[in-house]
């Protein structure tokens, strides 16, 4: 956070005008009155440097300035979701092609996707159905995805994660 005004205690700062000219080596005191006389605030930017640095600005426009800087700085950042896709080793066709789709569609939108099977009662017996299905999806997935872990099993769900190519 900026020094303003009268926060401003050091013995001499270097004083920058508001075109960012340098106006030298003053006391705070009549830096302090130049500010006054031009209607200005003293804003210290660089408290590290000897002497310190200070300018001349209109504080309350500076801010608005940055505060609106910062959100368009925001909105064009993209904040990369998991999105899941779940299944049963028994999965029919067409419901496999429908969670094709969607995966595609999110991979497509820059997400990354966490494909599961969950196996319940025999068909623990049966993993290997369920990595034979993760990696027929991969496969279908391969043109815009990356495979980034492949399939794991843990306890009774096995997954792998899929991550758009660049």
């Amino acid at each position: 956070m900026h020094q303003l005004n009268e926060d401003i205690r050091d013995k001499e700062l270097r004083l920058i005008g508001s075109g960012g000219e340098q106006l030298g080596i003053m006391s705070a005191d009549e830096a302090l009155r130049i500010a006054d006389e031009k209607g200005m605030d003293l804003v210290k930017i660089s408290p590290q440097a000897t002497p310190p640095v200070c300018k001349l600005m209109d504080y309350g426009k500076f801010r608005f300035e940055q505060g609106k800087r910062e959100k368009e700085a925001r909105k064009n950042q993209h904040v990369v979701e998991i999105k899941e896709i779940r299944m049963s080793p028994g999965i029919d066709i067409g419901d496999f092609n429908v969670k094709l789709k969607n995966a595609q569609k999110f991979l497509t939108d820059g997400n990354r996707v966490k494909v599961s099977v969950r196996f319940r009662g025999r068909e623990m017996a049966h993993t290997d159905i369920g990595k034979k299905l993760l990696d027929k999806f991969a496969e279908q997935c391969a043109e815009i995805a990356n495979v980034d872990k492949g399939a794991k099993l843990e306890g009774r769900n096995m997954s792998m994660f899929l991550s758009p190519k660049k």
